[in-house]
């Protein structure tokens, strides 16, 4: 599987335009390939990520009032009510992203764009065949108690640094104004630099910066919570749980955070299969052994019995023809079968015809009423025969011989 990272080109240039792009494995681990293309020509990929540049998004921090949150209607219209004073644009011209986890009376980030740059965007790709999954801005606020991360980007004649802070994001020139608004960095702040601006980073910031790649900046943005697609952006309610279903089993599956959980996964799936193997085995070696046990008492009893197939059905048969040898008389003979009957019979009953054959019993004649039936049949079943009856006919044979 495969992750297509896609930079929009920033407003004004066309929705036609050339998009940065990088394939990146599933995992995360190894850079397949990148470049800039025209949507037609990107590559294909599992997975479409479309990452939105700082300089197309304006980051506001609201505080959604108490019962705003009922529905996505509710929320754009609470958002176009907060920030109309703070736009130089129309809210209705602007796109809203509103931050992962967003509750009421609680400060929140609102990401804007222009909503018809970001459509036409998106409708570009999708008319490529390049369906996006996800929307994630290049760069957003950090979290509270996060140290800032100051990022120097784009070519030497058009230099950036883009500072990311609990305060929001922030574009600055790269140059010694922009290093001057940017003042002393504090405690902990994390600086990197793309290779095209490394050392002009580093000569005006008077330090060394280690160097980041385009296409290792938009991977670490495509694993932030965010996404842009919202409101009228938005997928269906399907098609948005499929994706955070997704996104949930490629952090499972990938990020570093869960390798001990992946191992005590596969551990104990292991343990499983070997002790379900172990108890099998253990039970099969009984079993093997109580046959061989039954084999071998058969065998012992009678020696003529050279080769064992059904052991018990082997034994059934042996002492039936010792009996017949010896004159002894069996559960399945008529005697004691017709001695049993009489005394389960009711008082009275007596059969008009008998008729023994191959171990079955047959009377005619006894007039048993279903109540009497089934008192016979449960006298006779506790003393080791069955019984039914077929009409005036009462069957009757010992459950051994069945």
């Amino acid at each position: 599987m495969a992750v297509l990272l896609v930079t929009v080109p920033p407003p004004p240039a066309p929705a036609g335009g050339e998009y940065g792009w990088a394939v990146w494995s599933s995992d995360g681990r190894k850079l397949r390939s990148q470049g800039s293309a025209p949507p037609a020509l990107l590559p294909s990929g599992d997975e479409v990520i479309l990452c939105v540049p700082a300089a197309a998004l304006s980051w506001h921090q609201v505080t959604m009032p108490q019962g705003s949150m009922s529905g996505a209607v509710r929320v754009r219209s609470v958002l176009n009510g907060l920030l109309e004073d703070r736009l130089l644009d129309e809210p209705e011209l602007l796109h809203f992203a509103l931050e992962p986890g967003a509750r009421a009376a609680t400060p929140a980030w609102v990401a804007a764009c222009n909503r018809i740059w970001l459509r036409s965007a998106v409708q570009a790709l999708e008319a490529a065949g390049r369906r996006v999954t996800r929307i994630v801005p290049e760069f957003a606020p950090q979290p509270a108690g996060a140290a800032p991360m100051v990022f120097a980007i784009g070519e030497p004649d058009a230099a950036q640094l883009v500072i990311c802070d609990t305060q929001g994001v922030t574009a600055l020139p790269l140059d010694s104004a922009g290093v001057a608004l940017l003042g002393t960095p504090p405690e902990g702040t994390t600086m990197l630099a793309e290779p095209a601006v490394a050392e002009l980073a580093e000569s005006l910031l008077g330090r060394r910066v280690p160097i980041v790649k385009p296409a290792a900046r938009w991977l670490q943005a495509s694993r932030s919570p965010w996404d842009l697609a919202q409101f009228d952006l938005a997928s269906t309610g399907r098609a948005r749980a499929s994706k955070k279903l997704a996104a949930v089993w490629r952090g499972v599956w990938h990020e570093p955070e869960w390798r001990a959980a992946r191992w005590g996964a596969l551990v104990l799936v292991l343990a499983q299969l070997i002790g379900l193997n172990a108890w099998a085995w253990k039970e099969r070696s009984a079993l093997d052994s109580k046959r061989a046990a039954v084999n071998s008492i058969l065998k012992q009893t009678f020696p003529s019995v050279q080769l064992v197939v059904d052991a018990p059905v082997q034994m059934a048969r042996e002492v039936a023809s010792l009996q017949q040898a010896t004159g002894g008389v069996a559960a399945a003979d008529f005697e004691p079968m017709l001695g049993v009957l009489a005394s389960s019979l009711p008082p009275g009953r007596v059969p008009s015809a008998i008729d023994y054959s191959a171990g079955q019993l047959r009377l005619r004649g006894l007039g048993l009423k279903p109540a009497e039936a089934d008192s016979v049949s449960a006298t006779l079943s506790a003393r080791g025969y069955s019984a039914r009856s077929e009409g005036d006919l009462l069957l009757v044979q010992a459950e051994a011989a069945r």
